[in-house]
């Protein structure tokens, strides 16, 4: 049984959730638990989590002074930006069948990147062999 990653990079909060959404009912319907799973990664994420957690650094000298306040606006206007859905949105999907079950395999492989939300993601599918697999892997793993 091998894994079969496949690499989505969507332009916005909007489509991603449309995707995961697909994925969550073709989960059920399909009884695809185990066999279909989806992370997804928000790397503007991580930078607005960094400079909020900057600009709540306690002062010393006073309760607020006006660097601090300077960081908790710029906190704000980069939460504000991150909640419109700007930037680039990955979903990484991990196909588990087993070897007995080749053909279902394969029609989710051809299905899933020409269904509507996944077509303007710039699908990238990557098997066991190919060069960038232990990187998907990998990220697959560190991703929540």
């Amino acid at each position: 049984m091998a894994h079969i990653y496949m690499h989505f990079d969507f332009a916005d909060e909007e489509n991603a959730q449309q995707a995961r959404h697909k994925l969550d009912v073709w989960k059920q319907a399909f009884r695809l638990d185990k066999k279909l799973q989806y992370k997804l990664d928000r790397p503007h994420q991580d930078a607005r989590e960094e400079t909020t957690d900057a600009g709540n650094e306690p002062s010393t000298k006073k309760p607020k002074s006006k660097a601090t306040s300077g960081n908790r606006q710029e906190a704000d206007t980069a939460a504000a930006s991150g909640s419109n859905g700007a930037g680039n949105i990955s979903l990484l999907v991990r196909l588990y069948f087993s070897s007995h079950e080749k053909l279902s395999e394969q029609r989710w492989i051809d299905r899933i990147p020409t269904e509507e939300p996944f077509k303007g993601a710039s699908p990238k599918i990557l098997r066991q062999n190919d060069p960038g697999f232990d990187e998907a892997l990998k990220q697959f793993a560190d991703l929540n």
